[in-house]
Order: C-alpha cells, then structure tokens, then sequence
C-alpha cells in the first residue's frame, strides 16, 4: 500500500512513524512543509523536514524535534560572542545544516538533498520538499508581518495572528517526485498538523490540489486527522490561529477547512470531540472516531493502523 503523507511539526512526524512502522520500506513518501524554513549563521535550516527525519530515523531529541543526546557548546560560544541565538541549533544538528547548505551551493535541487539525507540516516521512506522554490511563510499580526520564525520561536507564538501569506509561492510548483508520488499513491493522509501554517503551504503549491484531486478522482482515498482535540492543539499554536483568523477552534473547524477545497474523503478525530461527528458528517465526510493521542509508539501505530483502514478500499 503506498502512501502519501502531507506532514508538518511534531504531530505530523509522530503520525509518519506510525504509518512507516505499519506499511512495507518504501511504501510511505512524506511530503513536507517548506514554508518554515530560514537561514540561520549562514546555514539552510529546514525544521520541518528535519522533525520528520530525525523522527523517521528514531533519533529524534524527548520534545519531538533537534537530535536526543544533543549538545549545545556552538551555540554557547556564539552567544560570548554577542550573535543571537533564539534559534537554537545543537551541535549535531549543525551537521545536517552544513550537509544541507554545502550540496545546495553545489546546484543540488532541495529534493535531491533530503533523499541522501534519507539515505544517510537509513530511512526508508521517502522524505520529499514540497516544492523546490524558495517559499516562506509570513504572519501578520497587530504590530506587521513577520517571518514565521520571528513568530514561531523569537516571540514564542505571543502575538494574535490576523493573517498568513506564502512569500514565493506564485513561482514554486511540484516537483516531479512529488507529482510521481502522488500518481503511483494508494492511499492519501494529511497528518494531524496545523491546518494553516504546515498543512496551507503544501497546499498552496501550484499542481498539489490537483494531483490530489486526480488521485481521488482515481478512486484513491485520501484521510485527514484533526490535531485539535478538545479544542486545543496539542502541540503549537493552531487553535489560536484558526480562532484569530475567524474559523472555530474545534476539529470541526479543521474539518471545515479541508472540506472546502475538497480534501478529504474521511476524518479522524479523538474521541473527545465524539459530539462533533454528525456536524462532519454533514459536510460529506466519512468519520472515524479513535484514540488520536499519541504518547508513545504503540500509540502511534495504532493511530497509524486506523487511518490506513479508513484510507483502505474496503473503508
């Protein structure tokens, strides 16, 4: 069963772990979120591709993201000197970044370096950009637009944000191994990421809704899973996003959003939020009602088992 997953942050990564523990090698291909990425010290950084990496790799650090066992001396020595460091690198983690940067001086295409990164690593899932271009996520917020990262970790997500803009998305397109992996898919999965900023950006690439549209079109179905559970993101800033962009903080909210630009087939949500199934119902999708916590690995192969029933023919 091949499988597609479009995944952003910690909750997309631990949900891809469960999906490459419950299918073959080579049978999941995650497409990730571009639009967070920066250049930090003169060094490409791509943090969410690295979360699903080093997740996929089982090397990730105990809060979700960065390398467990990591050491922080380069970071250390640069704050003596008077750089800032809001953006944390670890010293192994720096190794990655200057992997990255030296092949993209080269001329090697961003997809080109996360498959040997991949390969590297012996990870056996595809990790794959989900553009080539340079795209970049900006917020707005009352005091003017920001970088996401400004945002995201300088001010700690504090401000409201009024709204999202993708800076360079109107020249980026798929890729062919994105477009490739959609056509040979059986299965799509949106990860339980944030709707707006993890999700939005993949979305917003040129050619992705259709491929996806096409595969559904094909008889592929495609299953996405709420990270708001209870009315609360689980990790990050989601459900104060989609409340201060005017959209409800609940799974339905997410489920809402997807359902406009005709997503999703089925949705999964947690079981908190049972009361909402029959509003989800009534936007034209199939619900699947589950545990969708996932604290440990049992837990995310279990998720991971769910989703891809829901995602199976017989669904």
């Amino acid at each position: 069963m091949r499988v597609v997953c479009l995944a952003g942050g910690v909750g997309g990564a631990k949900l891809a772990e469960g999906l490459q523990r419950g299918l073959a090698p080579g049978e999941l291909t995650v497409i990730v979120n571009t639009g967070d990425d920066l250049e930090r010290h003169s060094l490409a950084i791509c943090p969410d591709q690295d979360t699903v990496m080093y997740t996929l790799a089982g090397i990730a650090g105990p809060e979700g993201w960065g390398l467990a066992g990591e050491t922080w001396h380069v970071m250390g020595a640069l704050a003596r000197l008077g750089e800032g460091t809001w953006f944390h690198l670890g010293d192994k983690d720096i190794a990655t970044h200057l992997y990255r940067t030296e092949r993209l001086r080269r001329g090697e295409r961003p997809t080109e370096v996360s498959l040997g990164l991949c390969r590297a690593l012996g990870i056996s899932s595809q990790i794959l950009p989900m553009t080539d271009e340079s795209v970049r996520t900006r917020v707005r917020t009352d005091d003017g637009w920001l970088d996401f990262q400004d945002y995201f970790v300088r001010l700690r997500q504090a401000p409201e944000v009024r709204a999202v803009e993708f800076a360079g998305i109107e020249r980026a397109q798929a890729t062919p191994e994105v477009r490739e992996a959609f056509r040979t898919a059986d299965a799509i999965v949106v990860a339980p990421s944030n709707p707006i900023v993890s999700i939005g950006p993949i979305l917003a690439v040129p050619g992705i809704v259709d491929e996806i549209a096409s595969a559904r079109a094909r008889g592929v179905r495609s299953v996405g899973v709420s990270g708001i559970v209870g009315g609360k993101a689980l990790r990050g800033p989601a459900d104060r996003m989609l409340a201060s962009l005017g959209d409800e903080a609940t799974a339905l909210g997410v489920a809402r959003r997807y359902a406009a630009v005709a997503l999703l087939d089925a949705f999964v949500m947690d079981r908190i939020d049972e009361a909402l199934a029959p509003t989800v119902r009534a936007l034209g999708l199939q619900v699947v009602v589950t545990d969708t916590i996932m604290n440990d690995a049992a837990a995310r192969l279990r998720l991971a088992r769910d989703v891809l029933a829901a995602a199976g023919p017989a669904a």
